[in-house]
């Protein structure tokens, strides 16, 4: 009876695969494991990359499937760092790996995340358009801006996801451009972030007015404005900036402020969420942002985020937030820095932005949201 009933749950257990770019750090890599560390009854969740990733992290991320009992299936096309001609040849020879995999597990929902994964399953049910018959595509709208240097293409794969019902936005601001783009409203369902028990880190000062900037290099992050507000309080002695990340910009941030006394510089660190309170203040210049995760995580580990109010970041925080700034305008930036103090622990603006971020964004509430639409 035993065999009988266990029988049953394999043969009705739902299969769910995620699409991502690659076993990485990423927002839209988080996302997807969080989505499928659910423990709900009857679901089986895959990862599945499009590059293989070969960097410090990618053997922590495949560690952390493993102890949650994901099983995931590696890329064959190698992940060249911020070469994004490597991503889309993946993309095009994405079909010809995974339909093995598709008939074997023959999953009942393939869930994908960002613009090269969207391209490779656009691509795949291009090929093999008999699958969606008993296969749900969901594809999670990660950003408000879409299809950098691939318009053209970009629409075709858009009228797909609109035809066939797919898409998701994770917060209003992405949901308001992709409907302006491509007349289209999709429903939101906000990411989940989990609350990281924290621990010392090897930055952050016990003296300087510590500020941590982390993130990718890149235009989109408000490299500019950083550099700009780094320059402008060089000279005040209270502040002490830690940039983590990389990206296409760093040689520029290496010229600016890279040799300043009150710059350091570090790589890319996995688990950063559990250090980020031993910084006093988040700084996040971005100039657009699908949902700003940082935000959350930062808000939950109880440190203030000084933010400029751009699409998919102002929905992170609480109305009203009083560290906010229009614009990326120096001059607000400037007036937020002259009163700046060190962190104080259960400051009523530490605990406003804490309640906000638990209520607005858990994952239990984002696991069970779209395990109703597998």
């Amino acid at each position: 009876m035993r065999i009988y009933c266990y029988l049953c749950m394999v043969l009705n257990m739902k299969k769910v695969f995620h699409i991502v770019t690659h076993f990485d750090v990423g927002g839209a890599e988080r996302v997807a494991v969080n989505i499928a560390k659910s423990r709900t009854e009857g679901y089986e969740y895959h990862v599945v990359e499009l590059v293989r990733a070969h960097s410090q992290f990618t053997k922590v991320f495949t560690n952390e499937l493993r102890e949650a009992g994901i099983r995931y299936h590696r890329a064959h096309v190698p992940d060249v760092h911020f070469h994004y001609v490597f991503q889309r040849i993946a993309a095009i020879v994405f079909p010809l790996w995974f339909l093995p995999l598709m008939l074997k597990h023959r999953p009942a929902a393939v869930h994908c995340h960002t613009e090269m994964p969207d391209l490779a399953v656009w691509w795949f049910f291009t090929l093999f358009p008999r699958l969606l018959r008993r296969c749900k595509v969901v594809r999670t709208i990660h950003n408000t801006v879409l299809w950098t240097g691939l318009k053209n293409t970009g629409r075709r794969v858009e009228r797909f996801f609109i035809r066939n019902g797919c898409n998701v936005a994770i917060s209003q601001s992405v949901r308001d451009s992709y409907a302006k783009e491509y007349g289209q409203t999709p429903p939101i369902i906000y990411n989940g972030v989990e609350e990281t028990p924290q621990r010392k880190c090897e930055l952050g000062g016990a003296t300087s007015v510590n500020i941590l900037f982390a993130g990718r290099l890149e235009p989109q992050k408000g490299i500019s404005t950083l550099i700009e507000i780094v320059k402008r309080l060089k000279d005040d002695g209270r502040f002490h900036f830690y940039i983590v990340g990389d990206g296409r910009l760093r040689p520029v941030v290496e010229r600016e402020i890279g040799a300043l006394p009150c710059v350091t510089l570090h790589a890319p660190i996995h688990g950063l969420a559990a250090c980020l309170s031993s910084f006093d203040y988040m700084l996040m210049p971005s100039e657009f942002e699908g949902l700003g995760l940082m935000s959350v995580e930062a808000s939950l580990a109880g440190v203030p985020v000084i933010a400029n109010m751009c699409p998919g970041l102002c929905e992170t925080l609480p109305p009203d937030w009083p560290l906010a700034v229009h614009g990326n305008s120096i001059d607000e930036y400037m007036d937020i820095f002259k009163t700046l103090e060190k962190r104080a622990n259960g400051s009523a603006l530490v605990e406003n932005a804490q309640t906000f971020a638990r209520r607005m964004f858990s994952v239990r509430r984002m696991q069970e949201e779209y395990e109703k639409i597998y």
